[in-house]
């Protein structure tokens, strides 16, 4: 009996760019360029979360312990944020609304701020582009969970600053990513690992 195997290509493209966009446009609320969340939901939802839960299953095939991780745990954060901004409008009904606690949002900020921590740990042996979007997601969970505890504009701009740099960083990697890829080339430098 024959045996057929099946190749996949490396999701990580598709992943990074649903990270890219929906940090992009939540950088560009945050900083009051755009208003509201009513048109940030749907690609928080769908491109943060579901495209990057695809790339997480890919990931998984892969046996990308990283990739499958990372991608999971941040796509089912932008589905559980969708979901919040949803409860805040009043799309699960006015009383729910009025009894959310920005506070609980601090305890996730922290747990993915510990999550992420983990991640740019291991990111000393990626490369440079990758170490450095980890540290700046820690540096956007931080200020996230200083801002829910205590309500700072300067913490909020700190957040937004930090997502709008995480948006451009991102858009760089998955370019190197896919253009190395396509063209069997380094075409966008990336950086050696800080640990060989």
């Amino acid at each position: 009996m024959e045996t057929q195997q099946i190749k996949l290509t490396d999701p990580t493209t598709l992943g990074l760019f649903g990270l890219a966009l929906t940090t992009l446009v939540a950088s560009s609320q945050k900083l009051g360029i755009t208003d509201g969340l009513c048109l940030l939901l749907p690609w928080a939802l769908f491109l943060g979360g579901i495209a990057q839960l695809i790339a997480s299953m890919f990931d998984f095939k892969h046996n990308n312990l990283f990739g499958a991780t990372a991608f999971a745990a941040y796509g089912l954060f932008w589905i559980g944020m969708g979901m919040t901004w949803l409860i805040r409008m009043g799309g699960f009904g006015e009383e729910l609304a009025a009894s959310a606690d920005t506070r609980q949002l601090g305890f996730v900020f922290i747990g993915y701020l510990f999550l992420t921590i983990v991640f740019t740990i291991s990111g000393l042996k990626m490369s440079k582009v990758m170490f450095s979007l980890l540290l700046l997601i820690c540096i956007l969970f931080l200020t996230l969970a200083i801002e829910a505890f205590s309500g700072s504009y300067f913490w909020k701009m700190g957040a937004a600053y930090s997502e709008l740099a995480i948006s451009l960083v991102t858009f760089y990697a998955l370019a190197a990513k896919y253009l190395n890829s396509f063209f069997g080339k380094e075409i966008l430098c990336v950086g050696k690992p800080i640990l060989q």
